[in-house]
C-alpha cells in the first residue's frame, strides 16, 4: 500500500556478518588489487555533517600502494544506502570467494 514496512534491497557491495560487523572488497583501479574491510557500528561508523551514518576510509592497497577512498553511506537503522568509491571500484558480494 505505502510501502512503509518495506525493507530497502541490500546493497549488492557490503555484506553483513552479523549485526555490529559489515565487510566490503575494493578493487584499485591501477593495478587491480584487491583490498577487504571490516568495520563495525560501534568503532567505525560515524556520523556526517548532515546527521547520516557513514564509514569513510583510505585505501592503500599492501602490494602497489595504490590509493583511494571509499563510503558507504546508511540510513539511521544502518541499511547501506550508497557505496561510492574513488580510485577504487567495488567488489560485488556475489563475485567473493569465501
Amino acid at each position: 500500500m505505502f510501502n512503509l514496512f518495506r525493507k530497502p534491497p541490500a546493497n549488492p557491495n557490503v555484506k553483513q556478518d552479523d549485526a555490529q560487523t559489515f565487510r566490503v572488497r575494493v578493487r584499485t583501479i591501477r593495478h587491480g588489487e584487491i583490498v577487504e574491510f571490516r568495520f563495525t557500528k560501534g568503532a567505525h561508523i560515524g556520523i556526517d555533517d548532515d546527521g547520516n551514518y557513514v564509514f569513510r576510509k583510505p585505501v592503500i592497497s599492501p602490494q602497489h600502494l595504490d590509493r583511494g577512498e571509499l563510503v558507504v553511506q546508511f540510513n539511521n537503522r544502518y541499511q547501506v544506502l550508497s557505496t561510492t568509491g574513488d580510485g577504487v571500484e567495488f567488489v560485488p558480494v556475489s563475485e567473493w570467494e569465501d
